[in-house]
């Protein structure tokens, strides 16, 4: 890309970004919410996409803590508290661990990662060394995801309520306020990334942030869809009930 993109060319690079890489594409999602999943690749879904849910105030934090403009961090730390909660038992990590915990997964195993694929802390951990070694605007860039988490979420809830009779609306909590808060925060990352971008080489990296981001949520559900479905769990791996006779059924 050589030539200085408008805002709203930029913002339409983005949405097409997020049009064809996120992970609403992906066919491990499409089973999900759709109710071909078995119960134990639901729970191997739960506890690996735990790792992730928990890194997120990780990595606001290290993005806030390169943040030098005190009006800036003010906006930013609002995301630290939606998922850590102001309190124990509250924010957006203790709803995921209620949807662990009705899943029958036992939560301290859970908020271990002992048993998560290698490619989900491989890909968490790449997700924190981006957001501490990129740019800022490449950091905040990374978030533009959530442009696109709502309709997914929707789907997603509609789907697993509709499909799955162990999963209830108390179960998918965590999905509630999110909606809100991603449309905030995405209008508030777009709006940053649109009036700070001013090279045709910040423009390039603010889309190739969101495009590592995308990538890295697709390489979690690969990883997921390769143990569960198609092979066999890593042996430190989850392994749902029954996953040893299918295998040997196979």
């Amino acid at each position: 890309m050589t030539d200085l993109l408008t805002a709203s060319q930029l913002e339409e690079r983005l949405r097409e970004v997020g049009a064809t890489r996120y992970h609403h594409l992906h066919p491990f999602q499409l089973r999900l919410q759709s109710g071909a999943c078995s119960r134990g690749e639901v729970e191997a879904w739960a506890l690996n996409r735990y790792l992730y849910q928990a890194c997120i105030p990780q990595k606001d934090a290290i993005i806030l803590s390169r943040m030098e403009d005190a009006q800036l961090r003010r906006e930013w730390r609002q995301r630290i508290i939606d998922h850590d909660g102001e309190r124990e038992g509250e924010g957006g990590i203790a709803k995921w661990l209620k949807l662990t915990d009705d899943l029958g997964l036992d939560r301290q195993t859970v908020m271990s990662g002992k048993l998560a694929l290698p490619a989900t802390k491989f890909a968490v951990n790449a997700y924190l060394s981006f957001v501490r070694d990129r740019s800022l605007l490449e950091a905040i860039a990374s978030s533009l995801t959530e442009l696109f988490s709502p309709m997914v979420i929707a789907t997603r809830v509609s789907g697993m309520l509709a499909n799955y009779d162990y999963v209830t609306k108390e179960t998918l909590a965590y999905f509630t306020a999110r909606p809100v808060q991603a449309k905030r925060d995405s209008d508030f990352a777009l709006d940053y990334c649109k009036s700070h971008a001013r090279t045709p080489e910040q423009q390039q990296a603010v889309i190739g942030a969101l495009e590592f981001k995308c990538s890295m949520l697709w390489t979690m559900l690969d990883a997921l869809e390769h143990a569960y479905l198609y092979a066999k769990p890593w042996p430190d791996a989850f392994q749902p009930a029954g996953q040893a006779d299918r295998q040997a059924a196979e």
